[in-house]
């Protein structure tokens, strides 16, 4: 794709009803959160959000549930956003808890075309509920599927018209590893600069991966 520029209505636009979407961030750090913002507003429902945290009911992909637009979520915690905690206890939310480290480890095995992880953690608790155990060398472990997204939203600190992205500090987070687990990967990036301004060993996530930028 030559020209990956995209405007905000157009990135919305791609969203339908009951599609998987992945939200790159940590608390809304590092995350596609103007996006998020118009994506709140656009009245699509039912989706299936893969996001580390819900973050807040006014910030980032937390919105989306605070606008139960979302049916379930796989996500390693909930608890800086009530209205996750309060449509779960009423049933209105399926939450499906996966410890951060193995949720990272799924996404990332689709990206890398694994058919899944093995992990020790969640072994004897309610994560290991309905998974297959598989025993390697006399020790079991939880065999953990890949994960993936018809869509994935993410943020950057620095893209060039290449859409090669670079991240400062602890905003990388989950966006590399999202970047290769979707169909269609959107980017928000906080600067668009002209392509190779930023150093070969600054590219955190490479151009082939992204499908659209967006920048205010």
């Amino acid at each position: 794709m030559n020209n990956k520029k995209i405007s905000l209505q157009d990135a919305i636009s791609l969203v339908k009803d009951g599609m998987t979407v992945m939200v790159g961030g940590f608390l809304a750090n590092g995350g596609a959160n103007t996006i998020m913002d118009a994506l709140a507003e656009s009245g699509v429902k039912n989706l299936n959000l893969i996001c580390n945290d819900t973050a807040f009911p006014d910030k980032g992909q937390g919105k989306l549930i605070a606008c139960k637009m979302v049916k379930k979520v796989v996500t390693s915690h909930i608890g800086t956003n009530p209205a996750t905690i309060d449509q779960m206890n009423a049933g209105e939310i399926i939450v499906e808890f996966c410890p951060q480290g193995s949720l990272a480890e799924r996404i990332r095995a689709y990206g890398a075309g694994l058919g899944g992880v093995l992990t020790s953690t969640g072994l004897g608790t309610v994560v290991a509920e309905g998974k297959q155990v598989i025993n390697v060398d006399g020790k079991d472990f939880l065999l953990e599927k890949p994960l993936k997204a018809d869509i994935a939203f993410i943020g950057a600190t620095k893209c060039d018209n290449a859409g090669n992205l670079y991240y400062a500090g602890n905003s990388r987070n989950f966006n590399p590893l999202m970047a290769m687990a979707a169909d269609v990967v959107v980017v928000e990036a906080e600067e668009l600069v002209e392509t190779g301004s930023i150093k070969p060993e600054d590219v955190h996530t490479p151009g082939i991966f992204i499908d659209y930028i967006y920048t205010k």
